[in-house]
């Protein structure tokens, strides 16, 4: 089976304004990557596992859809409010708020088979090695 991959970041409060505890070679690339959703795909007698990592988010932050044989994973964060007082201002702030989303071609296999379950940051996908055809997209709920 051959997977095809594609990444989308998007953090709506990356400040463009100079930093000075960044260091020098930070760039936006480097940035979005670190929310590409690293994932670990390995193949269990007939069936792939998916472990992908999505630190921080909750199970109601993650969709997991089926359509034309690509499996899509999106998550979004939304920002908590932060309240700045007199003589308190954020210096810094690393923490991702936003929405990423990945997919992955799988091809067209049963997607009543796809289970899915969400564990201390990690969401854990199973689905048949097997083909079948489908066109309507499918929302897979996590346990």
């Amino acid at each position: 089976m051959k997977f095809i991959l594609s990444n989308i970041a998007n953090n709506e409060l990356r400040d463009p304004l100079l930093d000075f505890f960044a260091p020098d070679f930070f760039d936006d690339s480097d940035y979005a990557k670190d929310f590409s959703m690293p994932t670990d795909i390995r193949l269990e007698n007939d069936s792939y596992i998916m472990e992908v990592e999505l630190p921080g988010f909750k199970k109601e932050d993650i969709n997991i859809s089926f359509k034309d044989g690509y499996l899509t994973i999106k998550a979004s964060r939304k920002e908590a409010p932060m309240e700045e007082k007199e003589n308190k201002h954020v210096v810094r702030r690393e923490r991702f708020y936003g929405s990423t989303s990945r997919s992955f071609y799988v091809g067209d296999i049963d997607e009543t088979a796809i289970k899915a379950s969400f564990k201390d940051g990690i969401l854990s996908l199973s689905f048949p090695n097997g083909r079948k055809e489908k066109e309507q997209e499918h929302l897979i709920a996590i346990e």
